[in-house]
């Protein structure tokens, strides 16, 4: 991916996060880790009618910072925390133009969801 390609994805990211509801789901979701959050359980949670979630979360997935997976009767949703770790580093690539800063990134392990 070229810089100006690199550049609109993480204007995407951001804005797709820029908006209370949206990131208050994906906060959800980085807590849920692997195992993700279905749907209703999300709209649950942030008392969003499910279509105003629907909504939000199809704008966090053009994003690419979600991702869903039919199971059953339920759709469950994971944060993409590769594209989250991409978003942070490239907001932090050139960190006090490359001295070091006494601040260390900080490392996100989430096992596999749970079957």
């Amino acid at each position: 991916m070229d810089s100006d390609e690199q550049a609109s994805h993480v204007v995407r990211a951001l804005g797709a996060l820029a908006q209370d509801h949206r990131l208050a789901a994906f906060r959800l979701l980085i807590e849920a880790g692997g195992n993700g959050l279905a749907a209703g359980e999300l709209a649950a949670r942030l008392a969003l009618a499910p279509s105003s979630l629907s909504h939000h979360l199809a704008l966090l997935a053009q994003a690419g910072l979600v991702s869903q997976e039919r199971r059953s009767r339920s759709i469950i949703y994971r944060a993409e925390l590769a594209a989250m770790s991409a978003l942070i580093g490239y907001l932090t690539e050139n960190c006090c133009g490359g001295a070091d800063c006494g601040i260390a990134a900080p490392a996100c392990t989430i096992p596999a969801p749970c079957e």
